[in-house]
């Protein structure tokens, strides 16, 4: 399984990162997903494009259809956008797989699902770099979106996806990871 690799000790702050009390530190990664320093989540997002991991977990259910959650409208970044069923980052000292059932738990209450991960790629927006760890998970699933984290959730069907694609609906990254994992994802099934 493709995970973070933490040094011995702790990583370094990063130079120039402001910290808080409330700070909450992400770790600062190559490609490989080595550990090479800590941040706070403002600095990986404030345009300094440090790569730091990110989960994300598709979920279809055996009628094919696949769940998205409409984000928050105090999310930074694409507020009210479709987007990947559940996404999150990684907290500095969390291994890919806890980070996955934390985030699965705190956004849609889901706890108990056998995760298939696909893989891992690098993406990049005007204000920051990720490197998404990608799952899936299948099965009929009671669902229930926290109000605070999504605005709505529900099952797409691929055809429903698919018409929609590229008209503003989705966030950019759930749309070119789609085309990405489509084929993986129905392969579950």
């Amino acid at each position: 399984m493709l995970d973070v690799t933490y040094p011995a000790g702790p990583a370094p702050v990063i130079r120039g990162a402001k910290l808080s009390k409330a700070s909450e530190m992400l770790p600062i990664v190559e490609e490989s997903g080595s550990v090479t320093a800590q941040a706070p989540r403002t600095y990986c997002h404030n345009g300094s494009k440090v790569l730091h991991p990110v989960v994300h977990l598709h979920i279809i259910n055996r009628e094919g259809q696949i769940y998205l959650q409409k984000r928050g409208p105090h999310k930074k970044i694409f507020p009210l956008r479709w987007d990947t069923a559940v996404g999150g980052h990684v907290t500095y000292g969390e291994t890919i797989i806890e980070s996955l059932f934390r985030e699965s738990g705190e956004e849609l209450g889901l706890l108990n699902f056998n995760p298939y991960q696909y893989g891992a790629y690098v993406f990049e927006s005007k204000i920051e770099r990720e490197l998404i760890y990608v799952f899936a998970a299948v099965g009929n699933f009671e669902l229930k979106p926290d109000n605070d984290e999504v605005v709505e959730g529900r099952w797409w069907s691929i055809d429903e996806i698919e018409s929609k694609l590229g008209k503003g609906i989705f966030t950019p990254n759930f749309e070119s990871e789609y085309q990405k994992v489509k084929t993986y994802l129905l392969s579950l099934l």
